[in-house]
């Protein structure tokens, strides 16, 4: 079977590809991210990727959308519950490519963070597989999520901050900030 796999990043495909093939299944890679932002973060994501899939040979397909208007027009004005819509963009975009294109399945790297929706990703993808007539092939990479991020270490790969939108990456910085403000609190009531 023709498997497609969207890859959002390199060190989140390490695993994926691995349990794929460990099951004799050799899938295509598709990186399709318009998501992601600022546009120098896409391109580094982007080429890091490139570069393992050429040490790996893995075949790379590329849709290569800097998509930053699209992704706030279709998030406007409800940034808290973007999640929901970057998951349909990315899938529907790799179902849409996998039909077109003659693959009988389609998964996913989002499959492989503890950090995502996991359901919301799953119920996603199989309404977008059934729109286009096309199988997603589910697979729950996430219990091996931290042995990829060690390898992508290991390999010297770009590893990313945040998940990939402007918002979570304001999100990561609003943590960082908490987390430093009681100690400043503390020095100055000190």
């Amino acid at each position: 079977m023709k498997t497609l796999l969207h890859i959002c990043c390199a060190p989140c495909s390490i695993v994926c590809i691995d349990t794929l093939r460990q099951e004799g299944i050799e899938p295509v890679g598709f990186w399709y991210n318009p998501n992601i932002h600022p546009c120098a973060e896409y391109k580094l994501r982007k080429n890091t990727l490139v570069e393992y899939a050429k040490s790996i040979d893995l075949k790379l397909e590329i849709e290569n959308e800097y998509g930053l208007r699209r992704f706030i027009e279709g998030i406007y004005p409800d940034f808290d519950h973007r999640c929901s819509f970057c998951y349909a963009l990315r899938l529907e975009g790799t179902a849409r490519y996998a039909a077109e294109h003659g693959y009988d399945q389609f998964t996913s790297t989002l499959f492989v963070s503890p950090y995502q929706n996991q359901a919301l990703l799953r119920e996603t993808a199989d309404r977008m597989a059934e729109k286009y007539g096309v199988r997603h092939l589910y697979r729950d990479f996430s219990p091996r999520f931290r042995e990829g991020q060690d390898e992508a270490r290991a390999l010297g790969l770009y590893m990313q901050k945040y998940c990939g939108c402007i918002f979570s990456e304001e999100d990561r910085y609003r943590k960082r900030r908490k987390k430093k403000k009681p100690e400043t609190e503390s020095l100055q009531n000190a």
